[in-house]
């Protein structure tokens, strides 16, 4: 099992990155410099403002860390890494079963049924711990996804299993208003609203899913699938579309619960969001360091993996999802098991 390192968050603007031994040094200005073992650290996240020496991305790419480069709101810039990991004869097998259309829509259905059954999983747990229901917006959502797992089979094909995850998705978000318990009317959520976000609860959730974004694309390439070659998102050039399905059944039980944590606990409030001229909403520094400490304290929580039976930090859930996936892709595994959380 891998052991589950640190990812290396830069967010202070005008930062410095360099090499000095087998560490990383920050310098930032008037704070002084802090070293960091590379030997602790899966990756490093730059914020914005941040330069890396080129030395220490050679070392970066040498020792299999790597490093990434976003804007100083989190979307994704660029990423420099080493020499391209894995079994050539995986990857094959990826871009044929891609090609394939009954196991093309055996994965899809896989991931779709994790996702959605995460979702109900997510709803379920609000009516029971909070035993309210506005309006019926969560028994509505609720027989909605169960209409949804019953219906779902792979003899549908590609399309029908999308339309039943959109199906999915507006109704567990027409219901994500309930969960919102926080007092605070800047938290008040009217809908999923990505590009850009134009609230604080929409801003988190863009925010925490870039960096679950990150992590997931980092699994599948240390398995060594290539995350461009996807089976639920169409292929599109820049885009990573196997990471973005892999991500999907961990959306609703990990980054939102995330989300509304933060948000119902009152760990972050109005004074953590900035609203740009074209009424674009983005998380402050301190915001962004708030939620970057409590994403990574997540990670490090252990859970139960249903399938392997075997106590996983939840940081290393997306290594074994995209272990999984690469066995069934060999013939190892008849379908792949998507998370289900319980």
């Amino acid at each position: 099992m891998r052991r589950l390192g640190n990812t290396l968050y830069i967010t202070t603007q005008g930062s410095y990155l360099s090499k000095d031994g087998d560490c990383v040094q920050v310098t930032r200005e008037g704070a002084g410099k802090t070293r960091v073992p590379l030997t602790s650290v899966d990756g490093i996240v730059c914020f914005g403002q941040v330069s890396v020496s080129p030395f220490l991305l050679g070392h970066c790419a040498d020792s299999g860390v790597c490093v990434s480069l976003l804007t100083q709101n989190g979307r994704f810039l660029a990423r420099v890494e080493g020499p391209v990991s894995g079994n050539v004869l995986l990857r094959r097998a990826q871009y044929r079963a891609t090609d394939d259309p009954a196991r093309r829509a055996g994965i899809v259905h896989s991931l779709v049924a994790g996702k959605v059954a995460n979702q109900r999983h997510v709803l379920r747990r609000a009516r029971r711990d909070h035993g309210e229901d506005a309006e019926g917006c969560l028994a509505d959502a609720l027989r909605v996804l169960d209409g949804v797992l019953r219906r779902a089979s792979p003899e549908g094909g590609v399309d029908t299993l999308r339309g039943q995850e959109g199906e999915a998705a507006r109704a567990y978000f027409s219901a994500f208003p309930v969960l919102v318990r926080a007092t605070d009317p800047a938290f008040r959520f009217a809908g999923r609203v990505r590009r850009p976000p134009t609230d604080p609860v929409n801003a988190l959730l863009s925010f925490v899913y870039v960096l679950l974004t990150h992590d997931v694309r980092g699994a599948l390439e240390m398995v060594g699938l290539d995350p461009a070659f996807g089976f639920l998102h169409v292929d599109r050039p820049g885009r990573p579309s196997l990471a973005l399905d892999l991500m999907e059944e961990f959306r609703a039980w990990f980054a939102d619960r995330l989300v509304l944590s933060l948000v119902n606990r009152g760990q972050v409030g109005g004074r953590d969001f900035d609203t740009g001229p074209s009424g674009a909403v983005t998380l402050t520094d301190d915001g962004r360091r708030t939620v970057l400490v409590a994403y990574q304290e997540r990670k490090r929580e252990e859970v139960m993996h249903p399938f392997t039976a075997e106590k996983v930090a939840i940081g290393l859930l997306w290594f074994v999802q995209a272990r999984l996936l690469a066995m069934h892709l060999r013939g190892d595994l008849d379908a792949y098991p998507p998370f289900l959380a319980k």
